[in-house]
């Protein structure tokens, strides 16, 4: 087949950005060594795929003073809706996730060198904590933005991102960075060493990690207003709260949780990992791949809000003489405070990542190629929630001191502890997975490639809350342990067929039978055509699917206090509890993706692609919208309240939410990148325009909302790498956000267009020398207000709510 000047356009490796390049030619063997491109598992000479692929660069990931890779992804165009990161305060966990498409992380497939990561966020979490990927052994970050279902299997519905290691090192590289931003608090720090020898006919590398990441308090921000507690307009400020004289006025203030909940929270992050790639005979080699990681995080909300029904026959007269009505006192009469006596809630976790990963690799006397590998990874969390409250002790201790807890004084904390209404709740979980695969590929004489191949995985998890938690006597929600496992065996037949010079066909099917629900078989069309050696044209049409995980099969009951409104007005808080249910009988997710591109290389230097891309998800796993239902059932629709289980008369002592295959998600859009390479300097601009997003029927095209994130019409990126000089470099970013449009309770608003400004040098004093120091955000421009933004009256996920960073790093090879 005619190979063009397009392979490494193809891929949109810009050159900002580690190109990935087909490895030298064995003038010994006389031969080309043969690649895997992430989306496929055809080994090949040459890079041209049909599927869409934008590889990142460890030097671009250094040169912008990223020190995670969540913070290299979560600014990437392709990313919408909301991804867990360091400004996620609130149920994050401390993970860290990538939602491509903003069609959910759980529909990203995250891999390391080709192979499946273990879940590692806290508890049976399903997706992978991009914390326990260290920065320092990262060579590039490919995100393969297309359905990869029929090559990979589950999860891997909205696209891939496949992060590769070092390899092939030699010698010793220290690093050392740190940042702070202009308000002077949030500091991060970090310390990396690699080093790489060759052993025997290996190479051997080691490394070591350490990176923390300081806290920042919410209310330390200017453009963050008094937090309510009871949310206006929805919440209400009803009731009456003592008034200091030994009796009751009208409640008409609310409290302010900004000043208690982070902004940033705090991490550090240990770890350690090491690979040996040896020749065991001239057609056979041996990898293994070891890594662990210990995470340490926190996350600061607000005291506990607690309510406590208490019986009226129980209390004292004068206590109950000012909530009597017409001389009628009802049996029972509801006590809320926000324990800021406790202090805040502190959930701090501890989390320890295993991987381990060993492969043949082999070479057949026909060129064909052979791979065996098993990978092993396991994660284990221990997270526990600091000043938790005992509401059964505490409503036995408000019989027993009435006028301490009636007073509207301050409780002593050592009045608390006394009789246990404050405790630690402790909990513990985790993950493991173990794979197997066999791999063979060859193309044959007709440059027909192929590969098959099979595969067992199998996958476990389990949560346990602590026994206050599980028994229903916290002031927080009941939930119930979670436990469970799944196996799945599979098998895949790959193709790339050359049907005339210039076109090629691409097909994949794979086959995967789970324990659970049974079996689900995906497939794949693509194919290129090169019209002139500077322009091709690709496409490929894709199945795939999202098999139900551990959590959604078999979690126990939980619940939830979700922001509601009650359409009876029985409610008096804005947090209504739901209680949140599990389905082993849930089916897998199934997909549909289409896109269609073109890649033009311009002139020398000058490069462009243009990718049309469409994902349509049917039986998607989720929730109803107990919003939506409520209303419903208020209207008359009977059967919205069975669904959720709630009388007609607005009873919500049991509103419960049950997982079902009831989902859908339709998203379409267009992905633009233009890339110019000078004798000096690098251009690149990278845009993705969103046609349309729609979830459950409902279109978030171009809408900003507090839970579900954004979903901006164009999110685009323009970078400019110029070198000064040899050993001089300035990088320049620049990212855009259009604004949105919202809506919150009948009140609609939007937000402004919004571009930040990012600035970094480099300097080389000599080959092993390095200093790089740089501001992002360096007009300090802060967020956008969104009305029903739970977080500082924003969304951190789409925008910066940090501010002005200044950072450094120095790294030096010897």
């Amino acid at each position: 087949m005619k190979k063009s000047t397009l392979g490494l356009a193809v891929i949109a490796a810009i050159p900002m950005f580690s190109s990935v390049q087909v490895l030298a030619a064995d003038e010994a063997a006389k031969s080309i060594e043969k690649i895997q491109v992430t989306g496929s598992r055809i080994n090949r000479t040459d890079m041209e795929t049909s599927s869409p692929i934008t590889v990142i660069g460890d030097d671009f990931i250094t040169k912008s003073g990223y020190t995670s890779v969540a913070d290299v992804l979560s600014n990437q165009p392709s990313v919408a809706g909301t991804s867990l990161g360091g400004t996620s305060n609130n149920g994050s966990g401390g993970s860290a996730t990538v939602n491509l498409r903003g069609m959910s992380s759980q529909r990203t497939l995250v891999l390391l060198n080709g192979r499946r990561m273990v879940s590692s966020g806290t508890g049976a979490d399903s997706s992978v904590d991009l914390n326990t990927i260290p920065v320092a052994m990262i060579k590039s970050i490919e995100i393969l933005k297309d359905g990869a279902s029929a090559v990979y299997g589950s999860d891997a519905i909205a696209g891939v991102v496949n992060i590769i290691t070092k390899k092939d090192f030699e010698g010793t590289e220290l690093n050392i960075d740190g940042s702070r931003t202009t308000k002077n608090d949030g500091n991060n720090y970090g310390f990396s060493i690699l080093h790489g020898m060759q052993v025997a006919d290996g190479n051997f590398v080691v490394g070591a990690q350490y990176s923390g990441r300081g806290e920042i308090i919410q209310s330390d921000r200017r453009f963050v207003d008094a937090g309510q507690s009871s949310w206006i307009p929805q919440g209400t400020l009803g009731g009456k709260t003592a008034d200091g004289n030994g009796g009751f006025k009208d409640r008409t203030t609310s409290y302010d949780f900004t000043t208690s909940s982070y902004a940033q929270t705090p991490n550090d992050l240990y770890s350690l990992f090491t690979s040996y790639d040896t020749e065991l005979d001239s057609d056979t080699t041996l990898n293994i791949d070891l890594m662990y990681t210990r995470r340490e995080s926190s996350q600061q909300l607000a005291p506990q809000p607690t309510s406590i029904d208490l019986k009226t026959n129980r209390l004292n007269a004068k206590y109950t003489n000012s909530f009597s009505e017409n001389g009628t006192l009802a049996d029972t009469l509801e006590y809320k405070r926000r324990m800021a006596d406790a202090g805040p809630r502190l959930y701090e976790q501890e989390t320890d990542t295993y991987r381990a990963s060993v492969s043949l690799q082999g070479l057949l006397d026909n060129d064909a190629s052979w791979d065996i590998s098993a990978t092993y990874g396991r994660n284990d969390s221990k997270d526990s929630v600091k000043n938790s409250i005992n509401a059964v002790r505490v409503e036995e201790s408000i019989y027993a001191n009435q006028d301490i807890w009636f007073s509207g004084e301050p409780l002593e904390r050592n009045f608390l502890t006394a009789n246990n209404s404050i405790f630690m709740a402790n909990n513990e979980g985790g993950n493991e997975q173990f794979v197997l695969s066999a791999g063979y590929s060859n193309v044959t004489e007709s440059d027909i490639g192929y590969a098959i191949g099979i595969e067992n995985r199998f996958e476990s998890g389990f949560y346990t809350p602590d026994l206050i938690t599980q028994l229903g006597e916290s002031s927080s929600a009941q939930q119930d342990s979670t436990d469970g496992d799944y196996s799945v065996q599979s098998v895949y037949f790959e193709t790339s067929i050359p049907v005339l010079e210039s076109v090629s066909l691409e097909g994949a099917a794979r086959y995967d039978n789970y324990s659970t629900f049974g079996g689900e078989i995906t497939w794949k069309l693509g194919a290129t055509w090169n019209v002139t050696d500077e322009f091709m044209v690709r496409s490929v049409l894709a199945t795939g699917f999202r098999a139900p995980n551990v959590a959604e099969l078999f979690g126990g009951n939980s619940g939830s206090y979700d922001y509601l409104s009650d359409p009876w007005e029985n409610a008096t808080d804005a947090q209504i509890l739901v209680n949140r249910a599990s389905d082993d009988d849930l089916q897998a997710e199934e997909s549909r993706s289409f896109t269609f591109g073109m890649v033009w290389e311009v002139t020398d230097g000058l490069s462009s692609t243009l990718d049309y891309w469409k994902f349509d998800i049917t039986n998607a796993i989720t929730r109803l919208d107990v919003q939506n239902e409520l209303n419903s059932c208020f209207e008359g629709d009977t059967d919205s309240c069975s669904s959720i289980r709630v009388t007609q008369a607005g009873d919500l002592s049991n509103l419960t939410s049950v997982l079902t295959n009831v989902g859908s998600q339709k998203t379409s859009g267009v992905d633009w990148n233009v890339s110019y390479t000078g004798d000096r300097y690098r251009i690149n601009l990278d845009t993705t325009y969103l046609i349309k997003f729609e979830e459950d029927d409902i279109n978030y095209t171009g809408t900003i909302d507090g839970n579900f994130g954004g979903y901006s019409k164009i999110k685009s990126n323009l970078s400019v790498n110029y070198d000064l000089t040899d050993s001089l470099n300035i990088l320049y970013n620049a990212r855009f956000i259009r604004g949105m449009d919202g809506e919150y309770y009948g009140e609609n608003f939007s937000t402004d267009n919004i571009i930040y400004h990012d600035i970094s040098m480099s300097y080389n004093l000599n080959d092993a020398l390095r200093f790089t120091g740089g501001m992002n955000n360096i007009f300090d421009k802060e967020p956008e207000k969104v009305l029903g933004g739970n977080d500082m009256g924003t969304v951190p996920e789409v925008y910066d709510v940090i501010g002005s960073r200044i950072f450094a790093s120095v790294n030096y090879k010897f």
